[in-house]
């Protein structure tokens, strides 16, 4: 697998740093989000965000505008919530532990131990669609079950334990599985944790970036300019998302100024 990884290695920015707050950050990039689409969007946060500090006390406003277009815009505001916590409970130092990153607002399991991973060489076992890839062309391919991923976190607990380098053995399972992925189709499918990505054109999700894009640009709306901006979707999946963004601490309201983006 090294070998296979050395070969189709891919060069990626985050991949040439050790500082954990831009491999935290490249992490939650990367969530249910491609490489290629990642990597403008993680220069643009480095250059304006040079610091966990700097990211923590700007405007939200502004995190999300410098994200609008990498989707998943909750991982914008969770971003910004960790960077917060990390300053403020932290002393600004990013935390080297599963159990200290997972209480951090966005971070899984899968996450909090690639940041442990990449930037602090700790020996954790994670699990995502590349790596999934690997194992099942090597030892599941022919089997007639979905493919549990407890079966693959097993063997690869067992062979992390070996002693490999962590860094540079998941780099090759990611390098390797993404070469497996456009040689085969998407492995992953045989995988019991599979699950197909709903249609995003038409959904509440469409209108709820549409909707925040809207505030980036304009700043205090009320219903009215709501509806006159975004008629072309539907009006259930308007109010729908108003109210989502709403519940999640994304938008406040006022009585006088009606809607606006949390400051």
């Amino acid at each position: 697998v090294t070998k296979e990884g050395a070969l189709h290695y891919r060069d990626m920015a985050w991949r040439n740093t050790r500082d954990p707050y831009f491999i935290l950050l490249s992490e939650v990039m990367l969530q249910q989000t491609q490489v290629d689409r990642v990597a403008d969007y993680y220069e643009k946060f480095v250059r304006r965000f040079p610091k966990v500090n700097d990211l923590a006390k700007s405007s939200f406003a502004e995190v999300l505008s410098l994200w609008s277009g990498l989707g998943y815009n909750r991982r914008a505001k969770w971003l910004q919530e960790t960077a917060q916590k990390i300053v403020n409970d932290f002393g600004g130092k990013v935390p080297d532990t599963i159990e200290e990153l997972v209480a951090l607002p966005g971070i899984g399991h899968n996450t909090a131990a690639a940041i442990c991973v990449y930037a602090f060489d700790r020996s954790e076992v994670f699990i995502e669609t590349n790596i999934r890839t690997v194992y099942i062309y090597h030892l599941f391919k022919d089997s007639e079950e979905a493919v549990k991923d407890a079966e693959i976190l097993k063997i690869q607990r067992e062979i992390l334990d070996k002693g490999v380098d962590p860094r540079i053995w998941y780099l090759s399972l990611m390098d390797y599985g993404t070469f497996l992925k456009k040689e085969f189709g998407n492995l992953s499918q045989k995988s019991r944790s599979y699950r197909k990505q709903s249609t995003f054109k038409g959904s509440v999700r469409q209108v709820r970036g549409a909707l925040l894009k809207l505030f980036i640009q304009i700043g205090n709306l009320d219903s009215e300019t709501i509806d006159k901006n975004l008629e072309q979707y539907d009006a259930g999946h308007r109010k729908e998302a108003l109210s989502q963004l709403l519940d999640e601490g994304f938008l406040v309201k006022d009585a006088k100024k009606g809607y606006s983006l949390k400051k």
